[in-house]
């Protein structure tokens, strides 16, 4: 006959059985799911391989994938159709925290792809601002991703510069079918891109950037590794590469330019309507209507003004806030810099006030180095504003706050918002979010780029509502530049939305960009511009920061003396970029544990 304890002995070692068997089950999902993870990597590889190699992979230094052709466009969409057949057959409850992520990921990352694939995007291969010829400008100075430590490195990038060639073709062909059927960039972007080209096809060896590396042989190189790829150079570079350049300067000044568009955005063309709602999930990772965005961003904007008055009164002055704004944009006062090398001395100083306070919201710091520098030559013009370039630990290369100074003297302290920039663009802002993305071992190899722009950049923006809690904004001047910036970001929802379904013109974009914020009529151009060029990337910044800025005032309340602003932030930066859907699970399961 049994006895109590011996029913209460069964019954423990019955629960204990089915944990142990639940948990070995719970372990055979995460381990299969990690090995579809590393298959869809290996496979993906040879459709990138520039990203490879600014993820610090080397093996395919010297290719260039075609994405322009339609072989490669329909391999790549049958691959995305594959991979989300093989997640539907994974339970995903039985997932833990990290895979739950990397799947909800994944899926997403698809998902968006195949939306795209209903739309000609290769009609229009790149603008002043998403362009491959620029970026491959940077990576063939030298100093960037693209090794040139050994002659073989040196002899895998002039393969990549060949191999260039032919995608430079393919562009021209689908810019040709682009005309044909009425899917054209706007005139005032082609205006833009051709200098960009000219300059990159500059057949001054002396000062094209592509000679750079040849200028600047490592120390080891013998005089007969000098010569022969010198003789290379010539051959390849200057043969071949730079004409390909000045021949596609040619082709958008000569028959491209008078076949573009008259109108801002994409409305104005076939498929632009489909286009335009991809971009929004590209970039938002949310199907939200443009007019949900502009809502938001008339809301935003109202409240920022609001802000902005209280500071205009602290402040003294008296006048409008339009006229406040003049103000800070002409007073000399706010233009202090004879040089270029005292606009970077400004940063550095920056970089200094921060340091002492990150201790007091982060308990994580990227291993990677970061430097300020200066924009190069080719692209400053173009630059609308300073910018973040990646660190590679694996590289050992840092991550670059990039500043544009094309006149020092007209560098703005205020409207240009100097501190919130460096917060958003450096630290703990873009360095510190990507670079522990970068450093974190744990990620999916798929995960080591950002793909998910709402969190990237809605994390960055998110920080520079820290400033105060980072030594910075002590003056009303850069308190005004903090509120600038915001406003920029929410002016964005609004001005994007209208220039791409028609309620604005590229001038009334200008217009109301001008009577919101302080900002030049130049600046105001160049980023209405960008917003043409880079459609719904402009709505990331405020709809990431917003749902971040939501999360945290949701887990204050429901957490109360529990909630913790150092974990609060190590939950968000630590497990890498990712869509909101997915960050809104992860965080749900993350306050469940600050609960216990």
């Amino acid at each position: 006959m049994k006895t109590t304890n011996d029913k209460k002995y069964l019954a423990v070692t019955l629960l204990l059985t089915l944990v142990i068997y639940s948990t070995a089950r719970a372990q055979t999902v995460n381990t299969r799911l990690k090995k579809l993870f590393d298959s869809y990597y290996a496979e993906s590889l040879h459709f990138d391989p520039i990203l490879q190699t600014e993820l610090g992979d080397h093996r395919f230094d010297d290719q260039v994938a075609n994405n322009l052709t339609t072989a490669y466009r329909q391999e790549k969409y049958s691959f995305d159709r594959k991979y989300l057949k093989y997640l539907k057959d994974v339970d995903f409850q039985k997932l833990n925290t990290d895979d739950q992520i990397s799947y909800g990921y994944l899926k997403e990352m698809l998902s968006t792809d195949l939306q795209g694939s209903t739309c000609h995007l290769e009609y229009i291969p790149f603008t002043q601002f998403i362009s491959l010829p620029v970026d491959f400008g940077q990576l063939g100075q030298g100093n960037s991703a693209q090794p040139f430590t050994t002659p073989e490195q040196y002899l895998k990038w002039l393969k990549r510069a060949e191999r260039f060639i032919p995608w430079m073709d393919t562009a021209k062909a689908n810019m040709r079918k682009g005309i044909n059927t009425g899917i054209v960039l706007p005139k005032a972007l082609v205006l833009k891109i051709i200098p960009q080209l000219e300059a990159l096809g500059n057949s001054d060896t002396a000062s094209n950037v592509f000679f750079d590396p040849i200028r600047h042989f490592p120390a080891s190189f013998t005089e007969h590794q000098k010569s022969t790829l010198k003789a290379k150079y010539a051959q390849i570079i200057a043969g071949k590469l730079l004409p390909s350049y000045r021949e596609m300067a040619a082709f958008l000044k000569e028959e491209y330019l008078p076949k573009a568009q008259d109108h801002a955005g994409l409305n104005a063309i076939p498929e632009g309507p489909d286009m335009y709602r991809y971009y929004i999930r590209l970039y938002t990772s949310t199907d939200k209507s443009p007019e949900e965005f502009y809502q938001t961003g008339l809301k935003e904007v109202a409240r920022i003004t609001g802000e902005m008055e209280k500071v205009k009164t602290a402040f003294g002055f008296s006048g409008t806030l339009q006229e406040f704004f003049k103000f800070l944009r002409m007073d000399p006062q706010f233009m202090p810099f004879k040089t270029p090398e005292e606009v970077l001395q400004a940063y550095r100083n920056i970089y200094d006030k921060v340091k002492p306070h990150l201790s007091t919201l982060f308990d994580v710091t990227p291993k990677s180095q970061f430097e300020i520098r200066r924009v190069e030559a080719f692209r400053e013009a173009s630059a609308n504003g300073p910018s973040y370039q990646s660190a590679s630990f694996k590289d050992k290369r840092p991550g670059f706050f990039y500043v544009p100074v094309v006149d020092a003297t007209r560098i703005n302290t205020t409207f240009l918002g100097m501190e919130a920039t460096f917060l958003h663009e450096a630290i703990p802002g873009h360095h510190y979010q990507l670079s522990l993305q970068d450093e974190n071992t744990t990620l999916p190899a798929f995960r080591k780029f950002n793909n998910f722009k709402v969190f990237v950049e809605g994390w960055a923006l998110y920080v520079e509502t820290l400033g105060s809690q980072l030594g910075c904004y002590t003056s009303l001047a850069q308190k005004m530049g903090a509120l600038n910036n915001d406003m920029q970001r929410a002016l964005r929802l609004v001005v994007d939305v209208c220039l791409h379904t028609g309620k604005m013109n590229r001038q009334q974009a200008i217009d109301y960009l001008m009577n919101h914020e302080s900002i030049s009529e130049g600046d105001a151009m160049l980023s209405v511009e960008r917003y043409m060029a880079f459609p719904a990337q402009a709505l990331s910044y405020k709809t990431g920061q917003l749902e971040i800025l939501r999360l945290k005032q949701l887990y204050e309340k429901q957490l109360g003396s529990r909630f913790n602003i150092i974990k609060f932030h190590h939950a968000l930066i630590t497990k890498g970029d990712m869509p909101l859907s997915v960050l809104d699970n992860y965080m749900a399961r993350w306050a469940k544990e600050q609960n216990r």
